[in-house]
């Protein structure tokens, strides 16, 4: 009885992987050992850079916060610290966005903080 090998399964399983590997560079596109590899370390990138996303957008949250907090007189823990006495639930997101896009109604948020 012939071996049965599943070509099918196997040329599928390795079209996955080249097609991901379109774009990339000389070898890394069309030769699968090559793409496999690269493809891979591709996608430990790709699941590392959506942690760091996460971390990076509040640290930038963080400090637009702070930057506008400081212009009223408060230093940002000053700030989230009275937002927590005061029962206030605004993420920092939202803060951020108050403090670039309107600053009249961050400065009034301040104000009844204080």
């Amino acid at each position: 009885m012939p071996r049965s090998v599943n070509a099918v399964a196997s040329r599928a399983r390795r079209k996955k992987i080249l097609d991901q590997a379109k774009g990339f560079y000389g070898k890394r596109k069309n030769v699968y050992t090559v793409a496999k590899n690269v493809v891979e370390k591709g996608m430990t990138y790709s699941y590392v850079g959506r942690k760091l996303k996460k971390r990076e957008y509040r640290q930038l949250w963080i400090a637009r916060i702070n930057a506008a907090v400081r212009e009223e007189g408060l230093t940002y823990s000053q700030f989230i610290n009275k937002l927590s006495t005061k029962g206030i639930d605004l993420n920092r997101k939202v803060l951020a966005d108050l403090a670039m896009n309107n600053p009249e109604s961050f400065k009034a948020l301040v104000a009844s903080v204080k």
